[in-house]
């Protein structure tokens, strides 16, 4: 069965129980997840594939989330509609300015199955006006 971008999104994030909490949650959706543990990856990966979706932890190590959103927004400016923004480093100042300035949807950490689920249904109804099940 092939997937169809809409139903494909990439979580980066350095802590391995994020993704896999990510991957259950989103897997039983219907999406197919892709994860990487690093801001370098999730870049290689997002010039790669069409993601519906991209859900970035903003602290990550190589390339932080930071970097990869502004190479979203200099090189491939259409997909900064699809960025959720994640992080557990809302207390730092430059965090949470980053956040607010980039005017895109956050999920702090830690969050809940049900709030990552409603973030992600709420972003995929908007940008592709389908609901996700």
């Amino acid at each position: 069965m092939l997937t169809s971008p809409e139903n494909r999104i990439l979580v980066a994030d350095d802590e391995a129980s994020i993704c896999e909490i990510c991957f259950r949650v989103l897997s039983g959706l219907g999406l197919e997840v892709d994860c990487c543990p690093n801001g370098q990856e999730a870049w290689e990966k997002i010039t790669r594939t069409d993601y519906a979706i991209i859900l970035l932890d903003i602290r990550m190590p190589i390339a932080s989330g930071k970097d990869v959103f502004q190479h979203i927004k200099q090189e491939l400016p259409d997909l900064v509609e699809r960025v959720i923004l994640t992080s557990g480093d809302l207390m730092n100042n430059d965090t949470s300015n980053f956040v607010q300035k980039t005017g895109r949807p956050f999920l702090p950490k830690p969050f809940t199955p049900d709030e990552l689920t409603a973030v992600v249904k709420e972003l995929h109804t908007a940008l592709y006006a389908a609901e996700i099940e």
